[in-house]
């Protein structure tokens, strides 16, 4: 008979250990765990594979090329319906639009999305001119030549719309066979107050 009470015991053991398990499974603290875990695989496999499919590329707009007052360049702020961007930087101005999440509307730079953002870059400054046109003569030699670089990282990355007019400043009027170089090369504003 100790055998049969053995028996009894060892089952009446594993049925404890399984109860304990089983309480301890479903603690308040393990199930929450278990949902956290469970978000977190969604988010993940959701960025990796759901995303791919929804993102809709936009429409490729037509390139611009004219030089415009800061009055004008404040219209290309990516709330017009073609969503366009226009920064200036150094006295040039380049169709930021591919970078639009970061200069359109609710990105981290929107302040410099259609205006001249030269006196933000040169103190790093999230904020832009509100000036009608801003010479930038009261920067120092260090500001101007981060400003320099900012231009060089624009020109790489984005395209070259024109210049942006000072006051009373005639535009260039530009033809389709005209090359960016013969104009960087004799209009560049900033260069010619250096000299």
């Amino acid at each position: 008979m100790s055998s049969s009470s053995e028996i009894k015991n060892a089952e009446s053991e594993k049925a404890e250990v399984s109860s304990n398990f089983l309480s301890e499974l479903l603690s308040p603290v393990n199930l929450l765990l278990t949902v956290i875990i469970i978000v977190l695989v969604y988010k993940i496999f959701r960025s990796k594979f759901g995303k791919s499919s929804a993102v809709v590329p936009m429409p490729e707009l037509q390139k611009i090329r004219k030089d415009m007052t800061v009055a004008e360049l404040r219209q290309y702020d990516g709330t017009q319906p073609d969503g366009r961007v226009l920064v200036a930087v150094n006295g040039w101005i380049f169709d930021v639009t591919r970078g639009r999440r970061f200069y359109g509307p609710g990105g981290p730079y929107s302040a410099f999305g259609g205006k001249d953002a030269t006196r933000g870059f040169a103190t790093f400054s999230v904020t832009s001119s509100d000036k009608e046109y801003d010479d930038l003569s009261d920067l120092n030699s260090m500001q101007m030549e981060s400003i320099k670089e900012w231009e060089a990282q624009f020109r790489e990355k984005y395209d070259l719309v024109g210049r942006l007019l000072k006051p009373g400043e005639e535009p260039t009027n530009y033809s389709d066979e005209e090359t960016e170089e013969a104009e960087i090369s004799t209009n560049n504003p900033l260069d010619k107050k250096e000299q």
